[in-house]
């Protein structure tokens, strides 16, 4: 599950100093498209002078961006006079390092740069001097950094030194909302020397720097005094590394087929997984996932660090297969900002709660644009989906009952009906005046997705009510019912909207979500029909996530072909060499885009195994394209169980790899949809199967 990333500049012939940045430039490579390292709480790109901490932002509603803060880890090595210089950039995505390494006819220097992924308050970087050549003279490296102690967006003061470390806390400038707090960061790091020397009699020697970054005074100099005892047992960066080994062993998506695909599944792992909250921490506060990550969105770029309806329908899923842990995260970040959302809807004039388009810190809507805020109302449904995914495959009860998430649902569908007109004239329920997800049109009535995705959260509201002996409303029930869900019966296809007019261009992926993840009924005659009407008239340099979608629906019809040439669409949106994203293929929009990089992961997560999360079971009905063989996935989570599955053209093998104690997990079988064969799953032993439909359920229930 590893693979590094790379790139090598030419020897140097000329004597003049080469550092990194004129390298940078001389190949061509935009700074945007340099590698990222984050954790969940700090990110950065490397070479950038500024680095971001999760759910710090400034400016008021409409202006909110993350806030910059100078990056003490922004340091360039430079060897002065240098005969054949070569430099070498490389990205290890089984540690989360990066690495520069100087390479001349005397030493080789080696910077190493990270966020810990376990003592997430940490970033580091450590620099080696190591002697090539029998030579007694000194050795120097200089040492650039443009490093100030100063931010746009914080009023920074300097405090005393601690432990060699010098000191800056302050608050943001403006408050998210008039009277809102203003957070607080306090930087502790370690003094960078313009050069450091390796003495004539050294063959080595390795330097370590440290940034502590938190909220207070006391967890900053707590984190420093943690990571400096690490480096005195000579283990900070093997801690990392550790922390890291661990998030790899829980999962693992190994298939027999094309490199190009295998490096682009690895590196939309790696980024996707740098931005969840660690292990074993479940009281981590965690401020969700913007779609450039944590090293972006400053001002004006990036969407400026905001959380969208990327984070619950793209990222979330794939996170939800392996950690259902950090899952929760996510959820508990939206039930956070409910009181906004609660805020948000009685300004519309609605009941119950409607969460922003952009969220940051408070639940209040943050879009500079006012009318996606307004009319982009799917990112409702698409929250609610995310939390009925996580129950059907967790049945985590305490969630819903005692940390907030049946009152966020509740409020959800209490916001549709309130948002729903009735039309006497088609006897059903009408949604108007939305942006559907194709933001080529806006002031729509009945946008397909839309209603559905409603249709959807009023049904699930109703399931948690009943699940928990709760009187679930009627009108709950009758919205859900009698919702208009916009079908041409004569052309036998989904129009996006109540006067969409075929051949209409759309900007992404719109209907073609009713499919997957929604799930809606329809047969497969109308699934294709919906996949031809709209494949042609997307907007073919729009967002990356779209073809991904389309690829799922293709191996829903078993057309794998089909389906591997929408997904080979995607990689024209994935830049060399640090397989970044960007969020446009021409190189337009967000960078290091996670949105993009979340679809194409589902679409060999759910789209190659047919796996769908349903109310009773996770079902699945591989099908993937003849140059793959054989495909692999460890570390899918089900009520408490790991799961392995191996698929070839000949079988499907399905493991339960270990099974939670504490809550215990709950017994497993598979169940073949067409002749009824029911398999137990006990821990540690495999079974066989044949390549067709079927689902795992829990012993004790009906799959239907």
């Amino acid at each position: 599950m590893c693979f590094l990333l790379h790139f090598t500049s030419q020897p140097c012939l000329s004597k003049h100093c080469v550092d990194a940045s004129s390298l940078l430039a001389t190949s061509g490579i935009d700074p945007r498209l340099l590698a990222t390292v984050t954790n969940a709480y700090l990110g950065t790109r490397v070479y950038r002078d500024i680095l971001h901490v999760s759910g710090v932002y400034n400016g008021a509603v409409g202006d909110t961006h993350r806030a910059d803060i100078p990056s003490p880890v922004n340091v360039r090595m430079m060897v002065p006079g240098a005969d054949n210089l070569a430099e070498t950039f490389t990205l290890n995505t089984r540690t989360g390092t990066f690495s520069h390494e100087l390479q001349t006819t005397d030493c080789t220097a080696t910077q190493q740069i990270y966020a810990h992924h376990s003592l997430v308050n940490l970033m580091a970087f450590s620099i080696t001097i190591r002697r090539s050549a029998h030579t007694t003279q000194p050795i120097t490296i200089q040492l650039q950094t443009p490093f100030v102690p100063q931010s746009q967006d914080l009023d920074l003061h300097q405090g005393p030194d601690f432990q060699g470390a010098h000191y800056v806390y302050g608050q943001t400038l403006v408050p998210e909302v008039e009277g809102g707090p203003r957070p607080t960061v306090h930087m502790l790091w370690t003094p960078v020397p313009p050069a450091l020397m390796l003495c004539g009699e050294e063959q080595e020697q390795s330097w370590e720097f440290l940034t502590a970054v938190a909220e207070s005074e006391e967890e900053a100099k707590k984190s420093y005094n943690e990571g400096l005892s690490l480096i005195a047992a000579g283990s900070l960066h093997a801690s990392h590394a550790h922390a890291w080994a661990m998030l790899w062993r829980g999962c693992c998506i190994d298939l027999d087929g094309a490199l190009p695909l295998r490096q682009a599944l690895y590196g939309c792992l790696y980024y996707l997984l740098s931005a969840i909250p660690p292990q074993g921490r479940p009281g981590f506060l965690f401020h969700g996932i913007s779609p450039g990550g944590l090293a972006n969105g400053t001002r004006g770029e990036d969407y400026w660090g905001h959380v969208f309806w990327d984070q619950d329908t793209w990222m979330f899923p794939n996170i939800l297969l392996f950690y259902p842990e950090a899952a929760r995260a996510i959820l508990e970040y939206r039930i956070r900002t409910l009181e906004g959302a609660l805020q948000n809807a009685r300004e519309q004039g609605y009941q119950g709660a409607k969460f922003p388009w952009e969220s940051a810190a408070t639940g209040r809507e943050v879009c500079p644009e006012e009318i996606y805020g307004a009319q982009e109302i799917h990112i409702n449904g698409d929250i609610s989906m995310a939390f009925e995914q996580y129950y059907f495959t967790t049945r985590d009860e305490k969630l819903f009952r005692e940390d907030g998430g049946w009152r966020l649902v509740g409020a959800v569908a209490q916001y549709w009906c309130s948002r729903m007109v009735w039309s006497e004239e088609e006897q059903c329920y009408h949604i108007k005046g939305v942006m559907p997800p194709d933001e080529y049109h806006s002031q729509v009535d009945n946008s397909v997705y839309t209603n559905t995705v409603a249709q959807r959260s009023l049904n699930f509201a109703a399931d948690v009510a009943r699940d928990f002996f709760i009187p679930v409303p009627e009108e709950w029930v009758d919205c859900a019912e009698k919702v208009k869900v916009p079908f041409d019966a004569e052309r036998k296809y989904h129009p996006e909207y109540d006067g969409y007019s075929p051949g209409d261009p759309v900007k992404q992926a719109d209907v073609v979500l009713l499919g997957y993840p929604l799930m809606h009924p329809m047969s497969p005659e109308v699934r294709r029909n919906d996949l031809e009407m709209y494949e042609p008239v997307t907007e073919q340099h729009g967002p990356a996530m779209t073809w991904s979608m389309f690829a799922v629906g293709w191996l829903e019809l078993k057309e794998v072909q089909r389906a591997q040439s929408q997904l080979s669409k995607c990689f024209s949106n994935i830049t060399e060499p640090f397989k970044i994203w960007v969020e446009n293929s021409d190189g337009s929009g967000a960078v290091n885009f996670l949105t993009g990089m979340g679809g194409f992961l589902q679409a060999v997560l759910f789209g190659y195994t047919g796996f769908r999360i349903t109310k009773t079971c996770l079902r699945f009905n591989p099908a993937f394209p003849h140059d793959i063989h054989k495909l692999k996935i460890t570390g899918v989570s089900y009520f408490g169980n790991k799961l392995e599955f191996t698929i070839t053209k000949e079988e499907i093998r399905i493991k339960v790899m270990e099974s939670s104690l504490n809550p215990p997990a709950s017994p497993l079988e598979a169940v073949l949809e067409e002749s009824g064969q029911r398999v137990l799953l006990h821990e540690g032993q495999s079974i066989s199967l044949p390549v067709v439909a079927g689902w795992i359920q829990r012993l004790s229930t009906k799959a239907v």
